[in-house]
């Protein structure tokens, strides 16, 4: 820890010692497009707020503009267009290091006038597709940059947000208003995309670090119920991510070191200045292997090796269209081997030697094409690959003097994708888009496992294809001013088995006044059952085992949503929601029991059961209140608060817990910018981030059976009656933001002290077979997140 103590120091040192008499101005450029066509706007106005004497500039015929010399700091911008209702869009942070890109939207009015007298902020609980009216918000990457103890991560990003629950240290699972966060739908430019985590397994949607670099995203889209028609397969939520263009005119380049996404180094810049075209990439790779090998001590003896690319092309348009190539790999590995560890280790046991390694791919080509005044297609082909490898070995006991190789996982599944969809904007009322998407998963999974026998069972076996097609269609529709319909109707078909479903979408919005708005949503939601269930063997005559649970349906979820927004004043506002949820077609077993895959993802091991029937239910219910005041006067705050239920049925019957129903939730987010020199231009930056939730529901252990056995045994017919203590976490960041002496340079340091009040807070209770007790694995205690970054 010494070592790493003289490296913060001397980051900060030389950080502090850039000339603070920084170049005063830089550029900021953009595109503005129709937001229902996405047709280039000619001639709109964009005027820099606030200066005098008055900047702006028109958009010209692809529909960009640059408005250059710009004043460093936050800097708010107005953008108008005849028959259009204006934006006006705040803090934008310009620094010498980099410019500026607005992608900007503007929304034709439906009643025409001689001028435009609406005017609104871009507000950030609105969603990037005009096709959503409730449970969704968009963010951007300096929102996931500056709430404190988010890690660089998209996924703890969300955290934040109402309804969402992310009360683990150790993972970054998302679960979404009680349901399992296998529930949720990953997409990358537009196109359904693995588990975009290192470390991941096959089934899951979470890990312990993301391969999501969030300085390539573009603003995003997150939905908590009643999505779009143009989502499927998914039952509580959709992470919609895109990666952002390069730089079109000048090469830029971006380092920085982050304890946790680890050292990055990004470029990005034109492929070709006359073709308008462009490229931007960066690689990382795990600060904690790298101080390892330097020497410096990193607090474990199990070093998570990780690294990650992303990349994304973009090339002129042309009459064939216009054309993207994105991209993600990444690869982790690490081992635990039992003398090295403790025994409260969070991941692995201090009796076995365990070897992890998994690996990601996504390449994908995007292409649009413009039919016509008002229409567009869209299409996105993709590859993609996930695998992991698990070896585990009992080391030698009294019992068994070898060291024995006892799990063997091997699972790979590569995928094939096909999205094309058409967007025709009929008038300004009137809004249809339709599609159709196909994917096809090339499996190839191996579990054997030998822990209590001689020899090998075989738990998995399966390699061959599994195709999953979809269609939807929907339509938004502005009755008045005031009330806009989105309406939509969703499809899908699984080719293992021929199971379908249709799936109806609605949600209505009225604007009760230009502060109010009262919307209600309905969404009928179907989604497969993760992979790793389909493949489960079991012995079904003397000597031979098939799969089971291969002719399992969808699990199917009706969510009901009522949702009010207000804003107060420019920059606060208030919104609350109540929703409902019913669930059924959930797998459960043949036999009496509590087993319900409503509660999968609850560990770090998916559930190994045969024999399922699509027979149990579940319900979750719950009231989410918001508010926030948006980055403005050098302050925001973020406040959101949730009360919900939780509960399933397995074949048993009996309605209990689930595993995830935690039963409130209370995230109070805020943060102050403290700005110096000319214009404002460098700033002293401090976050803060309070959580608490309720405890995690679980089994408890019959202690007398485990010991007589010497395995953990659990009484199952009280599942998830019991609950760990309420869990409490306080953030706390500070930063420090400077533009360097006459050069395009800016940097940025900050240090994030998590649980600073170093509360254990537990994160199982487990059966140890050295003490033959139970004993309790506490998370993450207090934790100092560093991040240096440095862009010219």
């Amino acid at each position: 820890m010494k070592a790493l103590k003289h490296l913060i120091v001397l980051f900060f040192l030389s950080f502090l010692g850039i000339q603070l008499s920084a170049q005063n101005s830089q550029t900021v450029k953009g595109t503005v497009l129709d937001k229902q066509s996405e047709q280039a706007l000619v001639g709109v106005t964009i005027e820099l707020l606030n200066l005098t004497p008055a900047k702006g500039a028109v958009t010209d015929l692809d529909g960009k503009f640059v408005l250059e010399e710009v004043p460093l700091g936050r800097q708010a911008f107005h953008i108008s267009y005849l028959g259009y209702n204006s934006i006006t869009v705040p803090n934008v942070l310009v620094s010498a290091g980099k410019e500026v890109v607005l992608d900007l939207s503007l929304e034709e009015a439906v009643v025409k006038m001689d001028e435009v007298v609406i005017s609104a902020a871009v507000n950030k609980d609105k969603a990037n597709n005009d096709m959503a009216s409730v449970s969704a918000r968009s963010f951007n990457v300096e929102e996931v940059n500056r709430f404190s103890g988010g890690r660089n991560d998209v996924a703890r990003l969300a955290g934040s947000f109402a309804g969402v629950a992310a009360a683990n240290d150790s993972r970054n699972d998302i679960v979404i208003r009680g349901n399992s966060p296998t529930g949720l739908l990953w997409r990358l430019e537009g196109i359904p995309i693995p588990n975009p985590n290192h470390f991941s397994t096959l089934g899951t949607t979470g890990g312990p670090v993301s391969a999501i670099n969030p300085n390539l995203l573009r603003s995003s889209d997150f939905f908590t119920s009643a999505f779009p028609a143009e989502y499927g397969n998914a039952m509580s939520g959709v992470f919609d991510l895109g990666f952002r263009s390069g730089n079109t005119d000048k090469a830029e380049y971006t380092f920085q070191l982050a304890a946790f996404s680890g050292l990055e180094a990004m470029a990005e810049g034109p492929l070709s200045k006359k073709h308008n075209s462009s490229y931007v990439a960066s690689f990382r790779n795990s600060f904690v292997q790298l101080a390892d090998v330097v020497g410096i001590p990193v607090g474990t003896a199990a070093i998570p090796n990780y690294r990650d690319v992303s990349f994304k092309f973009d090339f002129a348009n042309s009459k064939l269209g216009k054309f993207s190539i994105f991209g993600i790999g990444a690869s982790s590995n690490i081992d635990f081997l039992g003398k090295d560890l403790d025994e409260d280790d969070l991941f692995a046991e201090s009796d076995k030697d365990s070897y992890v390694k998994s690996r990601l791919g996504i390449l994908g080509l995007r292409h649009n094409i413009v039919l016509g005044k008002n229409a567009y297609v869209r299409t996105v082909a993709s590859w993609s690959t996930s695998g992991n490898l698990y070896n585990e070995y009992e080391l030698p006991s009294a019992e068994n003097p070898e060291r024995r190789h006892i799990t063997d996982v091997n699972d790979r599944t590569d995928t094939w994708s096909l999205s094309s969809y058409y967007n025709q904007k009929f008038n300004a009322r009137f809004t249809l888009r339709a599609g159709i998407l196909g994917q096809v998963y090339d499996v190839d999974t191996r579990v054997l496992d030998r822990e209590d026998t001689p020899n090998w069972n075989t738990i998995r076996d399966f390699d061959g294809n599994i195709g999953l097609w979809q269609a939807f269609a929907q339509g938004l529709y502005k009755l008045s001013e005031k009330l806009t319909l989105n309406v939509g109707l969703h499809s899908q078909l699984l080719d293992i088995n021929n199971t379908s479903a249709v799936e109806p979408r609605a949600a209505l919005s009225w604007q009760l006044s230009p502060s109010r708005t009262l919307t209600i949503g309905y969404g009928l939601h179907n989604q497969m059952q993760p992979l790793p269930v389909f493949f489960f063997r079991e012995e079904v005559s003397p000597g031979v085992f098939e799969p089971s649970n291969q002719e399992l349906d969808f699990t199917r979820a009706n969510h009901f949503v009522l949702a009010y927004d207000q804003k107060i004043g420019t920059d606060w506002r208030v919104k609350a929601e109540t929703y409902f949820q019913t669930l059924d077609k959930v797998p459960v077993e043949m036999e009496s029991s509590s087993f319900s895959l409503l509660n999968a993802g609850a560990d770090f091991v998916f559930p190994e059961a045969s024999f399922l029937v699509n027979e149990g239910t579940g319900r979750n219910y719950g009231v989410e209140i918001t508010v926030e005041k948006f980055f403005s006067k050098g302050y925001y705050t973020l406040v959101t608060g949730s009360l919900f239920d939780s509960k399933y049925k397995g074949s048993d019957g009996i309605e209990r817990n689930t595993a995830f129903n935690n039963g409130y939730i209370l995230n109070v987010l805020a943060g102050k910018e403290f700005r110096f020199g000319k214009g404002g231009k460098n700033a002293f930056t401090f976050d803060t981030k309070f959580t608490t939730a309720g405890g995690r529901n679980f089994t408890p252990i019959n202690l007398e059976v485990s010991r007589a056995v010497g395995e953990e045994v659990l009484y199952e017919d009280r599942a998830f009656s019991e609950r760990y203590e309420p869990y409490l976490r306080w953030d706390v960041k500070f930063g420090y933001r400077v533009n360097s002496k006459k050069k395009n340079l800016s940097q940025q340091f900050f240090m994030d002290f998590q649980n600073v009040t170093g509360k254990q807070n537990i994160f199982s209770r487990r059966f140890n077979t050295r003490t033959n007790d139970i004993n309790d694995v506490y998370q993450s205690g207090f934790f100092p997140d560093i991040m240096y970054r440095v862009q010219f």
